[in-house]
């Protein structure tokens, strides 16, 4: 029986952020742009696995968030607008019309920069962590989500906790071109495996 080719060797890289942060990155595979996003606590390491199920059909960007990892971090209070300006600096490298995937804080993190306009493909999250409650404090920003103009598809894990589930219904009706999915018998820590064909399928129609 024929073995399949190992992946490729993740070619690591550095972009500047808007603030002077040096953010880190690791390329791997061929074909359309596919930028990672992890978590509030994960690095770019998190994303290895999904990047290389992914790298057949896409040239995957998984970066440290800023503070993790490889990349560095400003000085002051934490400011998520920095944090946009690191996704954007990413894309740049990426290329024109890149299509991004966020995971949990990440997923928030690329509809926060979808809404301020950063230059992106399609769009891809798994369970952004709003509160469900449109009226809370934490609650799913309808207003700011109602201007991405991307198509976006939101998935959540069947097993995962209902207030996940409908916070991930709620942002898909937020979006104007959103999309819900459930990925049966997951909970918020998703396997690589069952995402990557779900996050591949979209991002290839």
């Amino acid at each position: 029986m024929t073995r399949a080719a190992a992946p490729a060797a993740p070619v690591p890289g550095w972009v500047t952020s808007a603030d002077g942060t040096p953010i880190a990155y690791e390329r791997r595979g061929g074909g359309p742009p596919l930028v990672l996003v992890g978590g509030a606590l994960s690095t770019g390491v998190g994303a290895w696995r999904l990047a290389g199920l992914l790298a057949e059909r896409f040239t995957t960007y998984a970066y440290d968030r800023r503070g993790r990892g490889g990349s560095g971090c400003e000085a002051a209070a934490y400011d998520p607008r920095r944090e946009v300006e690191d996704l954007a600096a990413v894309l740049a490298v990426a290329g024109a019309g890149a299509g991004v995937h966020g995971l949990s804080s990440g997923g928030a993190l690329v509809l926060e920069a979808a809404a301020a306009g950063v230059p992106m493909g399609r769009v891809s999250v798994y369970e952004p962590p709003y509160g469900a409650d449109e009226d809370a404090h934490d609650g799913v920003p309808v207003h700011r989500l109602a201007r991405v103009r991307r198509r976006v598809l939101v998935l959540d894990g069947g097993a995962s906790p209902q207030w996940l589930r409908d916070a991930a219904r709620a942002v898909a009706r937020a979006l104007p071109y959103g999309r819900h999915a459930t990925l049966t018998g997951q909970t918020h820590v998703v396997a690589p495996h069952v995402l990557a064909p779900a996050v591949a399928g979209f991002h290839t129609e």
